[in-house]
């Protein structure tokens, strides 16, 4: 393969994640426009991943399993899991790999909530945008959630990640939504 064609399946992998990335975006803005504390609060099941304010301190739930008997998750929940993973990601790629689950608390009001994933996903925009491109084919910014696996591919993951986790809230505003019907 000539240098021209690699660089072009290079830029081409960058502009698909970048498009994914955006796309994904767009669907969990969607799913947090006028989303209030209540709504995010709402608890879908007696039984499911929620946080809990424990002096001030918003700490999350942590399933022993992902068996479909767990219940559905609440939004603040399914947040906190958003900012959850992508400090994880940004810590153990990026940073000294110290953090933890039990360092990540959820901020407590939705407003802050916007602000903190907004972060997050600037951040990770301006982080792949400053990446060569051969640590983005290198495994060695790979340590998190997976290790030995190049690094687009962990853009790859997080892309899904965050539809998913959109599709999840969009799905739980739908219950609250109908829930008098």
């Amino acid at each position: 393969m000539s240098d021209d064609n690699s660089q072009n399946s290079i830029d081409s992998l960058h502009n698909a994640f970048n498009f994914q990335l955006d796309i994904s975006w767009q669907m969990l803005q969607i799913h947090l426009k006028g989303l209030g504390d209540e709504e995010c609060l709402w608890r879908p099941s007696s039984k499911g991943l929620h946080v809990v304010n424990e002096l001030g301190i918003w700490k999350a739930d942590w399933p022993d399993s992902e068996d479909y008997d767990i219940g559905p998750s609440s939004i603040a929940w399914i947040t906190w899991h958003i900012i959850f993973w992508w400090s994880m990601v940004f810590d153990y790629s990026f940073g000294n790999g110290t953090l933890t689950r039990e360092d990540i608390h959820w901020p407590g009001d939705m407003i802050v909530v916007r602000e903190k994933i907004k972060q997050l996903y600037d951040d990770w925009k301006n982080r792949l945008a400053m990446v060569s491109d051969e640590e983005f084919l290198s495994c060695e910014k790979t340590k998190w959630p997976f290790e030995e696996r190049p690094l687009y591919e962990l853009a790859a993951w997080l892309n899904l990640e965050l539809m998913k986790n959109a599709s999840e809230i969009g799905y739980c505003r739908f219950l609250y939504a109908s829930r008098k019907y």
